[in-house]
């Protein structure tokens, strides 16, 4: 329950920080314009707000949905669908008496702050944490199979080498995932043939249209390959009482060798209810514990990965952060659009609130905080990008429509549109969370 509610806390912190930024990416430039803003609020209030103050012509508030924000500029053809203020005649003041430039600029500020956003964080982010990823070169250990994978033609142990050629540099990250070069390669950029180094051979390893498909139905495939060093007991853990101490590893359980941490994660829980003697390595020297695993866990977690490898670390100072924080933000951004080719093929990985906040960490760790912000400040500015009426994209495309025609849209037009967008919105919306939901469920 406490992973839950920091998972849930650090979502909730981000979306805020998220929508304040883009309403004000619309906001200070309404303003600047003379454009009277009617309404600013952190979240929706249908019904009512939390909170709500008024300052001149606009009311602050914080919403009860935490599904967004918005802010209500006059005399604009919104979300709100405020039909009476639009049959009035425009008012200086309002969105719709200013100029198409003008207009356009206020549209698109909400997204440029999110793009400017990303770029801000991977700056400050690089200067004090740098990069830290473990070679292709220093893994020793290789990679870990699920099922999947071995059916595929891989082994545990098996050394990434290329990917369709192109030699991978890069194989893990910090905390011990896969690094984003490789999974950019596989499943972005439509990969075909995977060599690996096994037995200190390389050895090509088609990379299917099946196991691609399995992989977006979130099939983790493969992990790096790590020894099972024991770096912390839980409370009552059953180890620890018969003699464990941290620092051991793991080779044995019921005489079935245990090379790696995935061969203990996968065998212990087939052991629920049963005793098992574990053979560990202690600086050399073998010791043997007999336990019984009731719930089938022995109540153990791992070194962190980091202390497992010589990572190595590629550091920043103001002289050279902002190309490298340039080239990630524009990386980020083509690998966000590359995605949208998923959605036909696996339209069931479309996710909601609970699949963005389930990537977040368990334990509150603010780097690997402010990299998801800046990663969901790139997803929210290429969404809002989209022609979609209701989205800042529809608005955009109406509005590029009249700086080339010199002739404004239809207002009976833009409305129906807009019903259309705040339709098909929701519709995406309840099907992006059905998903979580039925993957809960099943």
């Amino acid at each position: 329950m406490e992973e839950v509610v920091i998972k849930a806390g650090q979502l909730l912190l981000s979306l805020s920080i998220l929508v304040i930024l883009h309403e004000l990416g619309h906001y200070i430039p309404a303003k600047l314009f003379k454009t009277r803003v009617e309404k600013f609020y952190l979240f929706f209030d249908p019904w009512f707000s939390i909170f709500k103050k008024k300052v001149g012509d606009t009311e602050y508030g914080v919403g009860w949905l935490p599904l967004g924000g918005y802010v209500k500029i006059s005399g604009m053809i919104d979300e709100s669908m405020d039909k009476e203020q639009m049959k009035k005649p425009p008012q200086p003041w309002e969105f719709r008496s200013k100029p198409a430039w003008q207009r356009l600029i206020i549209m698109l500020g909400g997204v440029s702050v999110n793009v400017i956003l990303a770029f801000v964080i991977y700056s400050i982010s690089l200067v004090i944490w740098g990069e830290k990823y473990l070679p292709s070169e220093k893994a020793t250990y290789g990679i870990h199979c699920d099922s999947l994978a071995l059916a595929a033609g891989f082994q545990d142990g098996d050394i990434i080498y290329s990917i369709d050629g192109s030699k991978v540099e890069r194989f893990a990250r910090e905390n011990g995932s896969l690094h984003s070069e490789i999974i950019q390669k596989l499943i972005l950029d439509d990969a075909k043939i995977i060599t690996v180094v096994r037995n200190s051979k390389q050895l090509d390893v088609p990379f299917t249209e099946e196991v691609k498909n399995a992989v977006l139905a979130k099939t983790p495939l493969f992990s790096p390959n790590i020894p099972f060093v024991i770096g912390g007991f839980s409370e009552g853990s059953v180890i620890e009482k018969a003699g464990a101490q941290v620092g051991d590893r793991i080779i044995k359980i019921n005489d079935k060798p245990m090379g790696f941490a995935g061969n203990v994660i996968a065998y212990t829980p087939s052991l629920k209810g049963d005793s098992a003697t574990v053979v560990v390595d202690r600086n050399g020297q073998e010791k043997v514990f007999d336990i019984f695993l009731e719930e089938g866990i022995m109540g153990v977690q791992l070194q962190p990965f980091s202390s497992l490898y010589e990572l190595e670390s590629e550091q920043y100072n103001a002289l050279n952060v902002l190309p490298a924080a340039l080239k990630k933000t524009q990386s980020e951004i083509a690998n966000y659009l590359k995605q949208f080719k998923l959605i036909k093929k696996s339209p069931e990985s479309v996710g909601g609130f609970i699949s963005i906040g389930s990537i977040f960490p368990p334990v509150w760790n603010w780097q690997r905080f402010w990299g998801l912000t800046a990663f969901l400040s790139i997803m929210l500015a290429v969404l809002n990008l989209l022609p979609i009426p209701a989205l800042d994209g529809g608005h955009v495309m109406f509005l590029l429509y009249e700086v080339v025609t010199r002739r404004k849209p239809n207002e009976k037009v833009m409305e129906y549109a807009q019903t259309l967008g705040v339709i098909l919105l929701l519709g995406l919306v309840l099907y992006a969370n059905g998903n979580d939901i039925f993957k809960l469920l099943s």
